[in-house]
C-alpha cells in the first residue's frame, strides 16, 4: 500500500481517532508510534479495521477523507463498490469534486472562499473552476458553466475540525478578526457622537506567548500591551485571570454537588471541564447526550469576563451593553466559536457578551502592521478593575497552563469531602505526557481519582471508556490542544530557526513565573459575589456564571 506522506487524515483528528484501545486489542499490537506522538495510521491492519468501523458507523464524510488519501490499496475497489451499492456516493453535496465522487471540502482544502450550491436531485458530477478574478464557476458535465454565489462561514456550523479555523488565519470569519477591532476604533475617531467604549480582555496564556516572542516577562508584556492598546484607542485592558477565579470557584462548588449526588445520578461523574470550546464543539456535534451531561456547566474565563463587562461593568459605568465593544485576546482560534454561540448573545440588548476574539498571533500581526516592536512601547500602569494584580504585578493560579482546574477542584474537594489538606499534588503520567492522573487515598482506599486529558487522541480514548462505563475518574480536565492552552493554535509562531519545543517551554515558564493566588483568597472576587451576584438573585446569578450545551448532530 502507498499513502500520502502528509497523512491528511490527521487534520480531521477530532473525528478520526476512533476506538484505539479496542482496535489495539483486535490487532494485538500498538497502533502508536514509538514516541506515542501520533497514531500509526499506515498500519495495514489499522486501516482495514478503521474503514470497517467507518462503514458500520455510517460516517460518510470520513469515508471520503480516507478515500482521498489512499493512492492504492487492495481494499480500494471494494470500498468504492460498497459505497455505490449503499448509495453513499450520491449522499454528498456537489461542493467540490476532488475525486470521482461528490466530495465535501476535505482537510486538504483551505476553507477561505466557500461557495454555495443549490442541491439538486440526481447524480452531480460538476467540477469547480476558479476564474482569473477569483470567482468560482461550476462546470457541468456537458461543458455548461454557472457562476457560484459566495457563501459565508457561520461559526454555528463549524466542526472545529482543524481544517480551517485552527490552522488558516485567512479564514473568512465574520466579525471575528483584528480588522474588526481596528474598524471600531476608526469609527470612534471619525464619529464622536456614536462612540463605543472599547474593552480588551487579555488571557494569561496569550500574554505569556507574546512575552516569549519579545523576550519580556509576562507582567512587563502586560504593561506594554496595555500601553499599545490604549495608544490606538482602547479604553480599558483587563486580565482574564480575574474572571478565571469565578470559573474555578464555580467548578469547585459544582463538583462537590455532583459528587454528593453520584449515587442518584449515573451521569453526575466524572465531571468534565468546559473551558475548551474545541472540546465542547466536538462533544456536541459528535456524541451529543451521551457525553454532554458529564460536562461542567461553568462558563469559561472568556465568557465569565463577558458577563462582567456587559453586565456589572456596563451598569457601573452607566452604559448599555450595546455601547461597549468587548474584545478578548486568546491563545486559540476556537474561542471565536465560543464567543459566537447563541447562548452568549444578549437578546434584549441585541449584542454579544464578547464581540470579537483575536488571537495572540493576531496581536503580533497588529504590531507588525503598525511597525511597532513591543519592546519599544513605553509600559503603562495595569488596569486593576477586572485584573488579578498586586503591586502592579499580575497574579495567577496554581496548576496547569490551562487554568489549573484539576489542581483547584482536587484540593477543594479533598478538604470539603474528606477533610484532607492537600499541599502538593503528585501527578502520574499514563499513556503519554498529555494524560496524567492524581489520586487521593485514605486508609488504602482511593477516595478521589482525577485526570488531565489533552489532545484529541487522549480525549477519544476517554470518551470511549465513558461509553463503555469503564472510566475510573471523578473529574477530568479536558483540553483539545496537546500541552493545553499554552500551546493553542492561535499563539505566536516560532521565529525562523527557533525550536518549537523550546519556545513552548519558554511560554510555560513565563506563564508559571507569576505569583499564585488561591481563588478563595481573592477578596475582590468575594466582594463581587456579594455586591453584584447576590443583588441579581440566585437564578440570574446562575445564568451569568453557567451555560448550557446542545446536541448538534452532523450527518
Amino acid at each position: 500500500m502507498c499513502f500520502s506522506t502528509n497523512l491528511l487524515l490527521l487534520r480531521c483528528s477530532i473525528h478520526l481517532h476512533c476506538e484505539v484501545d479496542l482496535m489495539e486489542d483486535l490487532v494485538g499490537t500498538s497502533l502508536y508510534h514509538t514516541d506515542h506522538s501520533s497514531l500509526t495510521l499506515y498500519h495495514p491492519l489499522f486501516l482495514h479495521l478503521f474503514l470497517l468501523w467507518l462503514m458500520l458507523q455510517n460516517h460518510h464524510f470520513m469515508l471520503l477523507a480516507c478515500h482521498c488519501i489512499i493512492d492504492s490499496c487492495e481494499m480500494h475497489t471494494d470500498l468504492l463498490c460498497w459505497m455505490k451499492a449503499s448509495s453513499v456516493e450520491n449522499s454528498f453535496s456537489g461542493v467540490l469534486q476532488l475525486t470521482d465522487l461528490d466530495d465535501f471540502i476535505t482537510p486538504s482544502q483551505e476553507c477561505v472562499k466557500p461557495v454555495k450550491i443549490e442541491k439538486k436531485l440526481g447524480k452531480s458530477v460538476a467540477k469547480i473552476q476558479i476564474e482569473d478574478d477569483g470567482s468560482y464557476v461550476q462546470v457541468n458535465k456537458d461543458g455548461g458553466k454557472q457562476k457560484l454565489e459566495k457563501a459565508k462561514i457561520t461559526l454555528e456550523d463549524c466542526l472545529a475540525c482543524s481544517g480551517c479555523i485552527t490552522s488558516a488565519e485567512s479564514v473568512l470569519i465574520t466579525q471575528q478578526s483584528h480588522e474588526e477591532l481596528l474598524k471600531v476604533l476608526h469609527n470612534n475617531k471619525a464619529n464622536a457622537e456614536e462612540q463605543k467604549v472599547v474593552v480588551v480582555s487579555v488571557s494569561p496564556q496569550s500574554r505569556a506567548s507574546i512575552a516569549a516572542h519579545f523576550d519580556l516577562s509576562s507582567t512587563e508584556a502586560g504593561r506594554r500591551l496595555t500601553s499599545f492598546f490604549k495608544g490606538i484607542g482602547v479604553h480599558h485592558v483587563f486580565d482574564t485571570s480575574f474572571s478565571r477565579t469565578f470559573s474555578l470557584l464555580e467548578s469547585q462548588r459544582e463538583f462537590v454537588k455532583r459528587f454528593k449526588r453520584k449515587e442518584q445520578d449515573s451521569k453526575a461523574l466524572p465531571m468534565l471541564t468546559s473551558a475548551c470550546p474545541g472540546w465542547i464543539c466536538y462533544a456536541e456535534k459528535t456524541h451529543g447526550e451521551m457525553i454532554l451531561p458529564y460536562i461542567s456547566t461553568t462558563r469559561s474565563p472568556q465568557q465569565m469576563m463577558g458577563s462582567l463587562v456587559k453586565g456589572h461593568f456596563a451598569e457601573q459605568q452607566g452604559l448599555s451593553p450595546q455601547q461597549i465593544y468587548h474584545v478578548a485576546v486568546m491563545p486559540c482560534f476556537d474561542k471565536k466559536l465560543e464567543a459566537s454561540r447563541s447562548d452568549f448573545f444578549l437578546n434584549e440588548a441585541e449584542t454579544r457578551e464578547v464581540d470579537c476574539v483575536i488571537t495572540s498571533g493576531e496581536v503580533q500581526k497588529m504590531l507588525e502592521e503598525k511597525n511597532v516592536s513591543l519592546k519599544d512601547v513605553e509600559p503603562a500602569p495595569l488596569d486593576t478593575m477586572f485584573s488579578s494584580v498586586s503591586e502592579d504585578e499580575f497574579l495567577s493560579h496554581s496548576g496547569s497552563g490551562s487554568g489549573g482546574y484539576l489542581h483547584h477542584v482536587f484540593t477543594y474537594a479533598a478538604k470539603q469531602l474528606f477533610g484532607e489538606e492537600v499541599k502538593e499534588l503528585t501527578y502520574k503520567t499514563l499513556r503519554n505526557k498529555d494524560f496524567q492522573e492524581v489520586t487521593l487515598e485514605k486508609d488504602g482506599v482511593v477516595q478521589l481519582s482525577f485526570a488531565s486529558t489533552y489532545g484529541f487522541r487522549n480525549i477519544q480514548n476517554l470518551v470511549q471508556k465513558l461509553k463503555r462505563g469503564k472510566s475510573p475518574y471523578h473529574f477530568v480536565e479536558v483540553m483539545a490542544c496537546p500541552s493545553g492552552c499554552i500551546n493553542g493554535g492561535g499563539q505566536v509562531k516560532p521565529l525562523p530557526g527557533q525550536n518549537p519545543k523550546e519556545l513552548l517551554q519558554k511560554v510555560e515558564d513565563l506563564y508559571k513565573e507569576e505569583r499564585t493566588l488561591s481563588p478563595e483568597e481573592d477578596t475582590r472576587v468575594a466582594e463581587l459575589y456579594q455586591s453584584w451576584l447576590h443583588s441579581v438573585g440566585e437564578e440570574r446569578a446562575k445564568e451569568l456564571l453557567h451555560t448550557h450545551y446542545h446536541t448538534r448532530w452532523r450527518r
